[in-house]
């Protein structure tokens, strides 16, 4: 049985939660990850739940410290790791954006994935308006980093 788009689609999910769970030595709960693209710009974020705490990519440290676990771990949470994730999170998005127009399936503007840990399970929220464009003050990184606080607030509650 040949291939159809959605297993395509699905493949370049799996890839971007794949880099992002090896980003974490394969540990934590939950794996956030932000796609945007719109009027040609494309820009991702990504971040975490570990030990119950949602944390961003660079203060993934901080959750192990918060829960007192044992000082004979720490993430490597380096500026060329972290901009190596972005390269293949956005690399998957352009091949999203060309296997839609091969498709000729609209593109989402923005994915928010969902990636729990434990469960095994991938949850996805497409959007297909301007989510930023049309705002005279936002970006992709606000749009973003008002993701990481609902889900952290979220959290807390």
């Amino acid at each position: 049985m040949s291939k159809v788009f959605e297993d395509y689609f699905s493949e370049l999910q799996a890839d971007m939660v794949s880099i992002c769970l090896e980003y974490v030595n394969d540990r934590a709960d939950k794996i956030f990850v932000y796609c945007s693209h719109e009027e040609g710009f494309i820009s991702s974020e990504f971040f975490y739940s570990i030990n119950g705490v949602v944390v961003e990519r660079h203060k993934l440290n901080d959750a192990l410290a918060i829960v007192n676990e044992k000082a004979n771990f720490v993430y490597d949470t380096s500026i060329e790791r972290q901009r190596g994730v972005l390269k293949i999170i956005n690399n998957n998005i352009e091949k999203i954006i060309h296997l839609c127009n091969e498709y000729k399936r609209e593109m989402p503007t923005e994915m928010k994935l969902i990636y729990d840990v434990n469960k095994n399970k991938l949850t996805a929220d497409y959007k297909y308006d301007l989510v930023y464009s049309n705002d005279p003050v936002k970006d992709a990184d606000d749009i973003a980093l008002e993701w990481f606080e609902q889900i952290q607030a979220e959290n807390i509650n």
